[in-house]
């Protein structure tokens, strides 16, 4: 995984803004649904930023941890962002501790669409849990509609990953996009009293999950 977005860091940004339907509206979208009090954000797989660029110039005084696999995309992020309060882990989000209600927003900007089922519900159960009483989590990535659709794009990726031998836990980048109905679903069963879709252009779907 880290490796693919190493090798596009210098062509990331343009792409988002101009070639992946949405996205340009969706940052937009994004900041406007982070609560106005916000003080403390945690930014999912934050690459080099794009969604915080707009968060920045609502809050410009928000703490934010980022979390990504990827050190260029970190070092892009800090270059574009000097001056504002930022905490950057390089590390995978599924094993960082996020701690129990010290944040008042989550956020993830098309970051989780390469993983299982198993391993979301288990990310959504510790971001709840990190949340403060009256937080949100704000989720913008690809889904489906067909459940045919994600049976067939789950079964190529297991395929594929058992023909190259790469083994269980390994992160690659082969984008498995859910439902929206099991999107929504995953984020009832992980505790969030609400899941509502507030934006949709294309696959491109944002959700506010609020977690009380």
């Amino acid at each position: 995984m880290a490796d693919f977005f190493t090798a596009r860091v210098d062509t990331y940004d343009e792409h988002m803004l101009t070639e992946v339907e949405g996205c340009r509206d969706a940052y937009q979208r994004m900041a406007e649904l982070v609560p106005p009090n916000t003080k403390t954000l945690l930014d999912l797989g934050c690459g080099t930023g794009l969604e915080l660029g707009e968060i920045f110039k609502r809050l410009p005084d928000v703490s934010v941890v980022g979390i990504d696999l990827t050190p260029v995309m970190l070092d892009r992020l800090k270059e574009k962002y000097p001056g504002n309060n930022l905490k950057l882990i390089c590390g995978d989000f599924f094993r960082v501790d996020f701690g129990q209600n010290a944040l008042d927003a989550a956020i993830s900007f098309e970051a989780l669409h390469h993983f299982s089922h198993e391993d979301k519900l288990g990310l959504y159960k510790r971001v709840r849990e990190a949340l403060k009483a009256r937080g949100v989590y704000i989720e913008c990535d690809y889904m489906v509609t067909d459940q045919s659709v994600e049976d067939e794009i789950f079964a190529a990726n297991a395929s594929l990953r058992r023909e190259l031998g790469i083994p269980a836990g390994e992160h690659c980048h082969f984008d498995t996009p859910c439902t929206i109905d099991n999107q929504m679903a995953m984020l009832r069963q992980a505790g969030f009293s609400s899941a509502d879709i507030v934006y949709q252009a294309g696959a491109a779907v944002m959700v506010v999950a609020a977690k009380g």
